[in-house]
């Protein structure tokens, strides 16, 4: 109940339309008794009986039965359309929290999480949530129904009243006692439903990675067991709700027997008529639907509370602090400033190890070091995607952006791209496609607005990384971090993309992960990092004399850069 309240109060209006049509549907089916009754007894009897009946009599008779039959469909109406609405309004409102939800936590915490998982709660959590809603509004009319029709029942006859009146806690302890039986097998194969899409998202994911292992049979291992484990849960929710649908069918129908041979010993000791016997069977047998309605409800209830205790679990998690919202200005003259930054992925092991950094306003800074020293996680903490343990991070205010190694792009046009649907100048988007070397795009069929596919297949990974440092330049940052963007550049068009930048990045402060002796060519200062540390902060030039580690490592990536030779690594179809 508490689940349902929750839900209703996201769209009460909608939903109390619905069970207003619920309720006129049951208080018209009750009606629609009364009519064959009245039209039996002054009717269809007198017929047979003196061979005549009234015009009037059959037409009244014709007139009650059509327009009850025309408010019930009314009603229907009303509560099919608007609880279908009430349910989709809820599903819409919960994905939109999630959403939101997704959009607020920071970046430490996404990282922590499993994509499948956080997509199987938007996608069949949600909806498993609401199932028990769509027919709430008809299970809440059916109330107005079952009142109503025993008051009738018991006023039309006493003795046959009670009797059908005595099935209805059988039928209400049966649901009881099913959706107690199959809570936990509901949950469960909603758990496992979540396994199992989380684990064909990791497998969509990495599908190009598993085909070059020639890992396909075990990768379809994988997944053929999950997916046996949740077949297994469904099985035996399934067959529990087949057992306790038989119940529900046969009960009703051997009832109605009973009725019928109770009934005729009542008309014929003269205490009701045939009329009333008549009436009393089409009403008990309209009452079976509406009371396998509340089975209904009671039977997708643990499916529900099964989605919806996962879509809250997540839900009630604090939203953790923003990393950026704790940054302040650094001093004038600085564009960056980190004091004593130290960051641990796991306790006792520090990534970061008491990091201070000052950038200059306006200038450009290379992040060197070997593999594992921490350039990418300094470069996440300036940009306020993790907080640190302990230290202070100052960046200048304004739009920072973070161009990732691994360039991510949506599956829409290059133009959505660069501009992140944003409202910018016009002229904005080609502006950051030329300082981005990006010229490819002129060649494309439709230009800026050539579709490149989920995660830009259809471009090759250096022109998904100038597309990626175009939609970072677009909007005019003040603080720009380039995490080694040049490492699937061929070296005429890491010159051309660097010269650019250059150019055209004016008072832009600028910090890049670097790896190649070009790109550290183009910093004003080198930040030398080992093991967390900063080791020295200077001109490359006086680094080289002063450090050995350094010289070492910048002699390592000249070594690999004329090995290499001018070859673009690319991927998709580029």
């Amino acid at each position: 109940m508490r689940m349902l309240r929750q839900q209703v109060r996201l769209h009460p209006r909608v939903f109390a339309v619905a069970v207003a049509g619920a309720a006129i549907y049951g208080g018209a089916t009750v009606a629609s008794s009364w009519a064959l009754r009245w039209t039996i007894d002054h009717a269809v009897l007198p017929r047979f009986r003196t061979g005549h009946v009234a015009t009037g009599t059959v037409v009244a008779g014709a007139v009650a039965i059509v327009a009850v039959g025309l408010v019930r469909a009314v009603g229907v109406v009303f509560r099919r359309g608007w609880a279908g609405r009430t349910q989709w309004s809820v599903i819409s409102s919960v994905r939109r929290q999630l959403g939101r939800r997704y959009l607020e936590q920071p970046g430490a915490w996404h990282n922590r999480q499993i994509g499948g998982e956080l997509v199987a709660h938007v996608g069949v959590d949600a909806e498993a949530a609401t199932d028990a809603l769509g027919p709430l509004p008809f299970a809440t009319g059916v109330v107005v129904l079952l009142v109503t029709a025993t008051v009738v029942l018991l006023r039309t006859d006493w003795v046959l009243g009670g009797a059908a009146v005595v099935l209805f806690p059988v039928i209400s302890g049966l649901n009881v006692w099913y959706q107690h039986r199959v809570t936990r097998p509901a949950e469960a194969a909603q758990h496992r439903l979540g396994e199992l899409s989380a684990l064909v998202h990791e497998s969509l994911e990495g599908a190009l990675l598993v085909k070059a292992l020639g890992q396909e049979a075990r990768e379809v291992a994988r997944v053929a067991a999950t997916a046996e484990r949740l077949r297994i849960a469904k099985v035996r929710t399934a067959t529990m709700r087949a057992d306790f649908e038989a119940l529900l069918d046969g009960l009703p129908a051997l009832a109605n027997v009973g009725l019928v041979a109770l009934g005729a010993r009542r008309v014929a000791a003269g205490a009701i008529t045939v009329g009333d016997v008549t009436g009393f069977v089409y009403l008990y047998g309209l009452l079976v639907w509406p009371l396998r309605t509340i089975g209904f409800v009671l039977g997708d209830l643990p499916r529900s509370l099964a989605g919806w205790d996962r879509v809250q679990a997540l839900l009630r998690q604090p939203v953790e602090p923003d990393p950026a919202a704790a940054m302040v200005a650094p001093p004038a003259g600085l564009g960056v400033e980190l004091r004593g930054v130290h960051l641990a992925y796991e306790p006792g092991r520090d990534v970061l190890d008491g990091v201070d950094l000052r950038v200059g306003e306006g200038t450009t800074v290379a992040i060197v070091g070997r593999t594992g020293a921490g350039k990418t996680t300094l470069m996440q903490v300036i940009a306020g995607l993790l907080a640190p343990d302990r230290g202070s991070v100052a960046v200048a205010p304004g739009a920072r952006r973070l161009v990732f190694q691994e360039a991510f792009l949506f599956a829409g046009s290059i133009a959505d791209n660069v501009g992140l649907w944003r409202p910018l100048p016009e002229q904005e988007p080609a502006r950051s496609l030329a300082l981005a070397a990006a010229d490819f795009v002129d060649e494309l069929p439709a230009g800026a607005d050539t579709v490149v596919g989920e995660r830009g297949v259809s471009l090759s990974g250096g022109q998904r990384q100038r597309v990626a440092v175009a939609r970072a330049l677009a909007g005019s940052p003040r603080v720009l971090l380039l995490d080694d963007v040049t490492s699937a550049l061929d070296p005429t068009t890491e010159a051309r993309v660097l010269q650019n930048l250059r150019r055209g990045l004016g008072d832009v402060t600028t910090v890049l992960v670097a790896s190649r002796p070009s790109t550290i060519a183009l910093a004003d200062e080198v930040v030398y990092l080992e093991d967390g540390r900063v080791v020295a902060q200077g001109p490359h030039d006086d680094l080289l004399a002063a450090h050995p580690g350094y010289r070492e490592l910048v002699e390592a990536y000249a070594r690999d850069r004329d090995d290499a030779g001018p070859v673009e690594v690319v991927g998709g179809h580029g």
